[in-house]
Protein backbone atom coordinates (compact mmCIF):
# COMPACT_ATOMS: atom_id res chain seq x y z
CA UNK A 1 0.00 0.00 0.00
CA UNK A 2 2.82 2.52 0.65
CA UNK A 3 3.92 1.97 -2.97
CA UNK A 4 0.52 3.14 -4.23
CA UNK A 5 0.84 6.33 -2.18
CA UNK A 6 4.23 7.10 -3.74
CA UNK A 7 2.83 6.29 -7.20
CA UNK A 8 -0.11 8.70 -6.72
CA UNK A 9 2.16 11.48 -5.46
CA UNK A 10 4.55 11.03 -8.39
CA UNK A 11 1.82 11.83 -10.89
CA UNK A 12 0.02 14.54 -8.90
CA UNK A 13 2.05 17.47 -10.31
CA UNK A 14 2.21 18.06 -14.05
CA UNK A 15 3.95 20.86 -15.96
CA UNK A 16 3.24 21.73 -19.60
CA UNK A 17 4.44 24.21 -22.22
CA UNK A 18 1.49 23.58 -24.54
CA UNK A 19 0.97 21.57 -27.70
CA UNK A 20 4.36 22.32 -29.24
CA UNK A 21 7.68 22.63 -27.50
CA UNK A 22 9.31 24.86 -30.10
CA UNK A 23 8.93 28.62 -30.58
CA UNK A 24 10.39 30.84 -33.29
CA UNK A 25 11.02 34.54 -32.67
CA UNK A 26 12.22 37.43 -34.78
CA UNK A 27 15.43 39.08 -33.59
CA UNK A 28 14.46 42.18 -31.57
CA UNK A 29 10.88 41.09 -30.88
CA UNK A 30 9.18 39.89 -27.68
CA UNK A 31 8.33 36.20 -27.33
CA UNK A 32 5.95 34.34 -25.02
CA UNK A 33 7.33 31.23 -23.32
CA UNK A 34 4.20 29.42 -22.09
CA UNK A 35 4.06 27.21 -19.00
CA UNK A 36 1.18 25.91 -16.92
CA UNK A 37 0.98 23.40 -14.11
CA UNK A 38 -1.72 21.20 -12.65
CA UNK A 39 -1.88 19.53 -9.30
CA UNK A 40 -4.38 17.06 -7.90
CA UNK A 41 -4.17 18.11 -4.27
CA UNK A 42 -3.57 21.84 -4.55
CA UNK A 43 -0.44 23.73 -3.61
CA UNK A 44 1.10 25.77 -0.86
CA UNK A 45 4.40 27.67 -1.11
CA UNK A 46 4.92 26.31 -4.62
CA UNK A 47 8.23 27.39 -6.15
CA UNK A 48 8.79 27.78 -9.88
CA UNK A 49 11.96 28.61 -11.77
CA UNK A 50 12.72 29.23 -15.43
CA UNK A 51 16.18 28.06 -16.53
CA UNK A 52 18.05 28.86 -19.74
CA UNK A 53 20.04 26.01 -21.33
CA UNK A 54 19.92 23.99 -18.13
CA UNK A 55 17.59 21.61 -16.36
CA UNK A 56 19.72 21.55 -13.24
CA UNK A 57 17.77 22.16 -10.05
CA UNK A 58 20.75 23.99 -8.57
CA UNK A 59 21.74 25.90 -11.68
CA UNK A 60 24.23 28.76 -11.46
CA UNK A 61 22.45 32.10 -11.06
CA UNK A 62 23.04 33.36 -14.65
CA UNK A 63 21.10 30.37 -16.04
CA UNK A 64 18.15 31.06 -13.75
CA UNK A 65 16.15 33.73 -15.59
CA UNK A 66 13.03 33.87 -13.41
CA UNK A 67 12.28 32.56 -9.95
CA UNK A 68 8.98 32.89 -8.10
CA UNK A 69 6.97 31.51 -5.23
CA UNK A 70 3.18 31.13 -4.95
CA UNK A 71 1.83 31.02 -1.41
CA UNK A 72 -1.62 29.61 -2.29
CA UNK A 73 -4.28 29.41 -5.01
CA UNK A 74 -5.69 32.76 -3.84
CA UNK A 75 -2.39 34.66 -4.25
CA UNK A 76 -0.38 35.81 -7.22
CA UNK A 77 3.30 34.82 -7.47
CA UNK A 78 5.93 36.59 -5.42
CA UNK A 79 9.04 37.46 -7.42
CA UNK A 80 12.21 36.03 -5.90
CA UNK A 81 14.61 36.77 -8.76
CA UNK A 82 14.56 37.55 -12.46
CA UNK A 83 16.45 38.76 -15.48
CA UNK A 84 15.52 42.41 -16.33
CA UNK A 85 14.47 41.34 -19.85
CA UNK A 86 11.98 38.78 -18.52
CA UNK A 87 8.39 39.70 -17.63
CA UNK A 88 5.98 37.43 -15.80
CA UNK A 89 2.64 37.32 -17.67
CA UNK A 90 0.90 34.37 -16.02
CA UNK A 91 -1.71 34.24 -13.31
CA UNK A 92 -2.43 31.62 -10.70
CA UNK A 93 -5.69 32.93 -9.26
CA UNK A 94 -7.75 32.00 -12.34
CA UNK A 95 -8.68 28.57 -13.63
CA UNK A 96 -5.27 27.78 -15.10
CA UNK A 97 -2.09 27.86 -13.08
CA UNK A 98 -0.22 29.91 -15.65
CA UNK A 99 3.44 30.73 -14.96
CA UNK A 100 4.33 31.94 -18.46
CA UNK A 101 6.96 34.58 -19.13
CA UNK A 102 7.75 36.98 -21.96
CA UNK A 103 11.34 37.38 -23.06
CA UNK A 104 11.72 40.98 -24.27
CA UNK A 105 13.86 42.19 -27.16
CA UNK A 106 15.18 38.73 -28.04
CA UNK A 107 18.68 38.40 -29.42
CA UNK A 108 20.29 35.63 -31.42
CA UNK A 109 22.14 34.56 -28.25
CA UNK A 110 18.75 33.91 -26.57
CA UNK A 111 18.16 30.87 -28.80
CA UNK A 112 18.22 27.64 -26.83
CA UNK A 113 16.43 25.49 -24.30
CA UNK A 114 14.13 27.08 -21.68
CA UNK A 115 12.98 24.87 -18.81
CA UNK A 116 10.02 25.66 -16.58
CA UNK A 117 10.65 23.87 -13.26
CA UNK A 118 7.92 23.56 -10.61
CA UNK A 119 8.28 22.22 -7.06
CA UNK A 120 5.25 21.68 -4.80
CA UNK A 121 6.12 21.12 -1.10
CA UNK A 122 2.53 20.01 -0.40
CA UNK A 123 3.10 16.93 -2.58
CA UNK A 124 6.12 15.53 -0.76
CA UNK A 125 8.20 18.07 -2.69
CA UNK A 126 7.06 16.71 -6.06
CA UNK A 127 8.87 18.52 -8.87
CA UNK A 128 8.57 18.43 -12.62
CA UNK A 129 9.96 20.21 -15.67
CA UNK A 130 8.68 21.17 -19.08
CA UNK A 131 11.07 22.34 -21.79
CA UNK A 132 10.57 24.68 -24.72
CA UNK A 133 13.12 25.37 -27.46
CA UNK A 134 13.50 28.92 -28.79
CA UNK A 135 14.85 29.64 -32.26
CA UNK A 136 15.74 33.27 -33.07
CA UNK A 137 15.90 34.34 -36.72
CA UNK A 138 17.06 37.54 -38.47
CA UNK A 139 13.93 37.71 -40.57
CA UNK A 140 10.91 35.53 -41.12
CA UNK A 141 10.98 33.53 -44.33
CA UNK A 142 8.43 34.56 -46.91
CA UNK A 143 6.83 31.59 -48.60
CA UNK A 144 5.83 31.66 -52.24
CA UNK A 145 2.23 30.49 -52.41
CA UNK A 146 1.83 30.99 -56.16
CA UNK A 147 1.52 27.28 -56.97
CA UNK A 148 -0.97 26.75 -54.15
CA UNK A 149 -3.06 29.71 -55.31
CA UNK A 150 -3.06 28.41 -58.91
CA UNK A 151 -4.17 24.94 -57.78
CA UNK A 152 -6.92 26.37 -55.55
CA UNK A 153 -8.05 28.66 -58.38
CA UNK A 154 -8.20 25.83 -60.93
CA UNK A 155 -10.04 23.47 -58.55
CA UNK A 156 -12.46 26.24 -57.54
CA UNK A 157 -13.06 27.10 -61.21
CA UNK A 158 -13.73 23.46 -62.11
CA UNK A 159 -16.20 23.11 -59.23
CA UNK A 160 -17.92 26.32 -60.35
CA UNK A 161 -18.18 25.06 -63.94
CA UNK A 162 -19.58 21.73 -62.73
CA UNK A 163 -22.25 23.53 -60.67
CA UNK A 164 -23.08 25.79 -63.64
CA UNK A 165 -23.35 22.77 -65.97
CA UNK A 166 -25.67 20.97 -63.52
CA UNK A 167 -27.82 24.11 -63.18
CA UNK A 168 -28.11 24.56 -66.98
CA UNK A 169 -28.95 20.85 -67.39
CA UNK A 170 -31.71 21.13 -64.76
CA UNK A 171 -33.19 24.23 -66.46
CA UNK A 172 -33.10 22.58 -69.91
CA UNK A 173 -34.76 19.42 -68.56
CA UNK A 174 -37.41 21.56 -66.83
CA UNK A 175 -38.15 23.43 -70.07
CA UNK A 176 -38.32 20.18 -72.06
CA UNK A 177 -40.72 18.66 -69.52
CA UNK A 178 -42.99 21.74 -69.55
CA UNK A 179 -42.98 21.73 -73.36
CA UNK A 180 -43.94 18.04 -73.47
CA UNK A 181 -46.69 18.56 -70.84
CA UNK A 182 -48.15 21.37 -72.95
CA UNK A 183 -48.55 19.20 -76.12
Amino acid sequence: LPGLHVFAIAFALEVSVGKTNTVMALNGSNVLLPCTFTTCIGFQNLVFTWYFNSTEMVAPLPLQIYHGKIKSKASEPLLLGRNPRVEFVGSTTGKENNISIVLKDVELSDAGKYTCHVKNPKEKKAQHNATIFLTVVHRLEETDNTVTLIIVGVVGGLIGLLILFMLVKRVVLFIIKKTQDGK
